[in-house]
């Protein structure tokens, strides 16, 4: 497996190309979610950096994600298409969690704020060693040249997100209620 990392890749996150699997996850549930595999499949994908998509810098004071990094179409792509599977660690309580390391796809944002809707979407699947894996496909009317992917993180992410929100807050002594910026 190459080293090398997309443009603008974060030096404190770990680059990664197939799921990591925490010591939290028992070997039974690791088995059962690799298809007994102890490593990726031969005929999964192996890429090492996608070529449909770019990490950038959001540099536009309306977006919500202004001073964060997106995920960019490099290229028109069509609907129902395969962008990327969404790799990170993967944890028992926690999901896939890209947060300390993970592929392009750990910089993609939510619609909200920026799009009426999502452009696309998370997926479920299986590779053709039977692994089961989280992808991210498009939908509606695809994705132009340059747009940024987004999709729906979903209400329950976001009434968690309020919750921290609010106990951050209350922690700090700061007023408690949900502040969303224009």
């Amino acid at each position: 497996m190459s080293s090398r990392k997309p443009p603008q890749w974060p030096p404190s996150i770990q680059f990664i190309t197939s799921p990591r699997y925490h010591s939290s996850v028992p070997a039974s549930t690791r088995a059962l979610l690799t298809n007994g595999a102890s490593t990726p499949h031969p005929k999964s994908p192996r890429r090492t950096i996608n070529p449909l998509v770019r990490i950038k810098l959001i540099t536009e004071p309306g977006n919500p994600a202004c001073g964060q990094y997106g995920l960019f179409a490099l290229k028109k792509i069509h609907l129902r298409s395969h962008i990327i599977d969404y790799i990170g660690e993967d944890g028992v309580n926690v999901g896939i969690d890209a947060s300390g390391m993970g592929n392009e796809s750990r910089f993609i944002n939510d619609y909200r704020g920026i799009r009426d809707k999502p452009n696309a979407e998370f997926v479920e699947y299986q590779t053709t060693g039977g692994e089961l894996r989280m992808s991210i496909w498009s939908k509606g009317d695809g994705i132009k040249k340059g747009e940024e992917i987004l999709v729906s993180y979903g209400k329950s992410w976001w009434l968690t997100r309020r919750a921290y929100y609010v106990d951050a807050r209350k922690e700090a002594g700061h007023r408690t209620e949900w502040q969303c910026s224009a």
